[in-house]
């Protein structure tokens, strides 16, 4: 790398670092609340913070993307000429909208040809960012939304929309309007929910709690064969639970756990697939759910502690199966357990201390909530204790920069979450303009015949491939806009619904082709994309049938559906089943190798436990049972035997 490039890379960093603090910190203030103490910061005018704040996200991008093309020695004159038109661009645009809103406020505007190039202009800027930060999926859907708003009309039969002004529908829907767009309701959403929590999730990262989190978990786990595995399992469910986001949790405990998980004997696409799908079930596993339960709450309109407490057996169920997946896997290949091979060093005391780094803010947000604070209000309190808290690490009192530098991190990923979250409100404004929601149930309800359960699994598809390659909160809120009206036209309740497209838009992220998540655990431990992330769906496949479960019987979401303790504890023993029989199946081992035969009557014995029909519940389990007894038996003859 050559002087100047390596200027270039270190100015772009130091910039990164610069605009990320400030979109942590004026994101913060924004929603800072008084607790009746504090001054009045917050909430800043919608007409300049929300551009203002897009701005800044588009410069984080703009600096990191030359930081990455310098360091790798790619940056040209070109990309440089392309940064710095840009720059001019995104500062007019987001300028005007602030000029245009205060005409807005203050009087009748009638948008024209120059607004319909200026949001033009946003939407191109959006849409390009998106797809060098995020991939061509997003991109290619959000630029097909844009291009069916602007001529929907002339579309043939049912999609042709209402005949409508472009030079009024594009810049309403899609730049100018602080209630729907780029701009518009979802990005106030990430302003004022999901920021904190990133903030947060970043500040927890950066104080040291994360090695001892993974410590204090292998040294739990060390005696087990799947040792290292489960302990990735417990890091990440706790992680990611926090960070709402599945590949940076990969990263971050993956650099240590994978390489454990592969030297206790597992092939290098188990190990990464281990830790992509307990880092994606992060964001169903209460409390906080990378923030998407209080996204959620205040979506269906429900407590927060409505939405918490029925996602816990699902997501308590999910983690089991993984549980399960491991330990089948670890007895397919015979491993053993020995003192030498987990190269982790013993937990000391100061790893103990830092677990109320993880466990206090969890504990102070999930009180705060349930006392009838904010989203906001919780998570700054929860930072507010956290800084603090963090110096009792010795790591954070001997350089207490690296709490200026979480910061920073905080907010260089909500700016990268801002360009994918623009996009969204994009297909999001498309969808209410068009009435395409409203089209497709209909088109579905025809053609599923009123069968609830085809229509789940057309949504269930529908849901995977809308969620390809989005981070985890923008596809859920593109997936329920699309297929809520569907789900509810069968007769769902809203929060049952909301939860069944949630699962599916979690499950995205390890579901190939695009599992951005697998891909992430594959680049550290080695393994191929691919299939490692074919392996992360069989080992996280409950993640896609769980939802069926609930869907069909929705006792399983605690609080919702049949409040009947019976009911409920039947469902959950049949869901246990269920979990045993569906795992050992998809490993293909039970004290023994499984054959095919074996291995599809426990799938389907895993299908009839899940089914609402309790006669097929009772099938479906005296089957299981009377298989793994068969496998038992004929494992003690095959041990009994002569060699």
């Amino acid at each position: 790398m050559s002087d100047n490039e390596t200027n270039t890379s270190r100015i772009a960093g130091y910039s990164v670092y610069v605009i990320g603090l400030v979109i942590a910190l004026a994101g913060l203030a924004n929603v800072m609340p008084t607790y009746n103490v504090l001054p009045q910061i917050g909430p800043f005018p919608v007409e300049w913070f929300r551009p203002l704040f897009y701005w800044l996200s588009v410069l984080v991008f703009i600096a990191g993307d030359a930081e990455r093309r310098a360091s790798a020695n790619r940056l040209s004159v070109v990309h440089l000429v392309a940064y710095g038109v840009v720059f001019v661009a995104i500062s007019y645009v987001c300028w005007d909208y602030y000029r245009i809103g205060q005409i807005i406020a203050n009087s009748v505007m009638f948008f024209g040809p120059r607004e319909l190039y200026i949001s033009l202009i946003a939407a191109t800027i959006s849409l390009w960012a998106c797809w060098l930060l995020w991939g061509a999926p997003i991109a290619i859907i959000g630029g097909l939304a844009l291009l069916y708003l602007g001529t929907g009309q002339y579309w043939p039969g049912p999609l042709a929309t209402a005949p409508s002004d472009i030079y009024d529908t594009i810049p309403a829907n899609v730049w100018y309007d602080s209630a729907q767009g780029i701009l518009g309701s979802i990005m106030g959403v990430v302003l004022t929910t999901v920021l904190p929590f990133i903030i947060l999730g970043a500040i927890l990262e950066g104080c040291g709690a994360g090695g001892s989190m993974i410590r204090i978990s292998f040294h739990l786990m060390k005696k087990f064969k799947g040792g290292p595995a489960y302990a990735a399992i417990l890091a990440s469910a706790l992680f990611g639970t926090v960070s709402g986001s599945a590949v940076a949790n990969v990263v971050g405990t993956g650099v240590v756990t994978i390489p454990m998980i592969r030297k206790r004997g597992f092939n290098s696409n188990f190990a990464g697939a281990v830790e992509a799908s307990a880092s994606t079930g992060g964001q169903i596993l209460p409390p906080i759910m990378g923030a998407a339960a209080l996204v959620m709450a205040d979506i269906v309109g429900v407590s927060y502690l409505t939405v918490v407490l029925a996602v816990v057996i699902p997501a308590v169920a999910y983690y089991v199966s993984l549980f399960l997946a491991v330990y089948f896997e670890a007895q397919k290949l015979d491993i053993k357990v020995t003192d030498e091979d987990v190269g982790v060093p013993e937990p000391t005391g100061q790893d103990w201390m830092n677990l109320m780094l993880v466990f206090g803010p969890i504990f102070v947000i999930v009180w705060l909530l349930v006392s009838g604070l904010s989203a906001a209000g919780a998570s700054i309190a929860a930072i507010l204790l956290l800084i603090p808290m963090s110096f009792i690490n010795p790591e954070i009192r001997k350089k207490p920069q690296m709490l200026i530098s979480a910061l920073s991190d905080g907010g260089k990923t909500v700016g990268q979450l801002a360009i994918a979250i623009a996009i969204v409100g994009i297909v999001v404004s498309t969808l209410s303009a068009t009435g395409v929601p409203t089209k497709f149930a209909v088109l579905l309800s025809v053609a599923s015949s009123s069968s609830l359960l085809f229509a789940l699994l057309i949504a269930a598809f529908g849901c995977i491939i809308l969620g390809m390659g989005m981070p985890t909160l923008p596809a859920y809120i593109a997936i329920i806009a699309v297929m809520g009206p569907t789900l509810q036209s069968f007769g769902m309740e809203l929060l049952t619904a909301h939860m069944f497209v949630f699962f599916f838009g979690v499950a995205a992220g390890i579901t190939p082709p695009v599992a951005i998540t697998a891909y992430a655990a594959a680049s550290v431990s080695g393994g191929r994309p691919i299939a490692t992330a074919i392996e992360a769906t069989r080992i996280g496949a409950m993640i896609f049938l769980v939802p069926f479960a609930y869907a069909l019987d929705d006792s399983l979401l605690l609080g919702t559906g049949e409040t009947d303790w019976l009911h409920v504890s039947t469902a959950t023993f049949f869901l246990a089943a269920a979990l045993y029989f569906s795992a050992s199946a998809l490993i293909g081992h039970d004290q023994r190798r499984l054959t095919v035969i074996e291995r599809l009557l426990r799938f389907a014995a895993a299908i009839g436990c899940l089914s609402p029909v309790l006669t097929w519940e009772i099938a479906g389990l005296v089957v299981g049972v009377a298989l793994v007894l068969f496998g038992y038996m004929t494992s003690r003859k095959m041990q009994g035997s002569p060699a």
